[in-house]
């Protein structure tokens, strides 16, 4: 039996490694466009909606990082102040704003069947089109957490308008300073690209699809053609949710990781990234306990076994073990040198796997208990796993994997591991 596990275990490295839109490379960077690239007169429209609900320690940098932008065409900001009780509203609007760029519009409660965050972006986007009827130009969809370099936005619709794409998403840069974030930030990066290798995503031949909440450029007029936001109502996956919708409908996507865009949420201790991975794990998994069970196994024969059968096994089936332990640990160096740490701490990585099994069997016992997703004091304990493709907008249908913040897909891309970022 050990042997048997140790060939199963060294045939799925081998198919994620040279098989699996190599994940495991550092993926696509967005640089900045040469000045003058881009004159002004074909630069579109651009309207950024951030939903914000008690960021008063974030609102005032990273609205200023917007406000400070350096884009050539009209851009318009909308703060949707989703019932914060932090004074967030009065800090924004408190901001210089010698240009008029600014809106903060005063959220209303979710209705019903609405997550929070998906609530006040649907209210930022109808304020987006009252100001502006006409679909065409941009809208940038981004966090309250999130810092823009001043060439942000240019740069985004430079790639958008280049490439003739529809959405534009980047992974923005990750706080990488506590004891917690070194050890397990790194893998959420690593395990999101694996569930979304970024080649599959951004090739339009591909069904996989996904996106990173921080930074989403998309087309009005997509929008308006998936249905607008409502499309999406009663997602708790949102981005990933959005980035399926779009690919239904036949538009192009690009997904890559960013250099000029950076999330300054901290996450301190460890029990603050378990409750980050143990908000949505379930909900990934469409509430099934089948799911997660395959999910636990997949990842004791990906992340863990490799590691015991080098210890433990004798012979051909040691020698086995210790490669593909070594191609897995190996395989998680780029992304370690992305956030500027050690390879050592590759060495950790089952140890970071069992941390995510466990968290996702919390979400499971979270969601049975009663409590279900809790995000900024709100409990969505009857969510719909809205994940994009039942909506009227779809073209095809699509086998994007419906899998747990910590590791294995459903049976549609059973090769499969994720992480997703930004949630809300």
């Amino acid at each position: 039996m050990l042997f048997g596990l140790a060939v199963l275990s060294a045939l799925i490295w081998f198919g994620l490694i040279f098989f699996h839109g190599w994940f495991w490379q550092a993926g696509p960077i967005l640089r900045p466009e040469p000045p003058g690239t881009s004159p002004a007169d074909i630069m579109p429209d651009v309207t950024v909606v951030i939903p914000a609900r008690d960021e008063a320690e974030s609102i005032e940098v990273a609205l200023s990082s917007l406000l400070t932008q350096d884009y050539a065409g009209r851009l318009s900001l909308i703060l949707v102040n989703d019932r914060s009780e932090d004074g967030t509203g009065a800090l924004a609007r408190a901001l210089p704003d010698p240009k008029g760029r600014l809106t903060v519009l005063d959220g209303a409660d979710p209705e019903p069947g609405w997550s929070g965050k998906l609530w006040a972006v649907a209210q930022g986007v109808a304020e987006a089109r009252r100001q502006q009827d006409a679909n065409s130009g941009y809208i940038l969809l981004t966090d309250a957490d999130i810092v823009h370099a001043p060439e942000h936005i240019s740069t985004l619709v430079a790639k958008a308008q280049t490439d003739r794409l529809h959405m534009v998403s980047e992974m923005v840069e990750l706080q990488c300073e506590s004891l917690a974030e070194r050890a397990l930030v790194p893998a959420f990066v690593f395990f999101f690209a694996l569930l979304y290798p970024f080649a599959q995503v951004n090739n339009p031949k591909s069904r996989t699809a996904g996106a990173a909440g921080g930074t989403i450029l998309i087309r009005r007029d997509m929008l308006a053609e998936i249905g607008w936001i409502d499309a999406l109502k009663g997602a708790l996956i949102d981005d990933c949710t959005l980035a399926t919708c779009v690919k239904q409908a036949g538009g192009r996507l690009y997904l890559g990781h960013s250099c000029l865009a950076r999330s300054i949420r901290p996450y301190p201790h460890a029990v603050d990234v378990w409750r980050m991975i143990a908000r949505t794990a379930f909900v990934q998994l469409r509430y099934s306990p089948l799911f997660l069970v395959l999910t636990v196994l997949a990842m004791g024969v990906v992340w863990i076994a490799p590691g015991l059968i080098a210890v433990f096994g004798h012979g051909l089936t040691r020698w086995i073990g210790l490669g593909t332990w070594l191609v897995s640990t190996g395989s998680f160096v780029p992304t370690l040198r992305r956030f500027r740490l050690s390879p050592l701490w590759a060495l950790t990585l089952p140890f970071v796997a069992i941390f995510y099994t466990a968290a996702t069997i919390g979400s499971a016992v979270n969601h049975y208990r009663g409590r279900g997703v809790v995000w900024k004091n709100r409990a969505y304990t009857e969510a719909i796993p809205n994940d994009g493709r039942a909506t009227p907008a779809a073209t095809s249908a699509t086998t994007s994997a419906t899998t747990s913040a910590s590791g294995a897909a459903a049976p549609e891309q059973v090769q499969t591991a994720q992480v997703p970022g930004g949630r809300g």
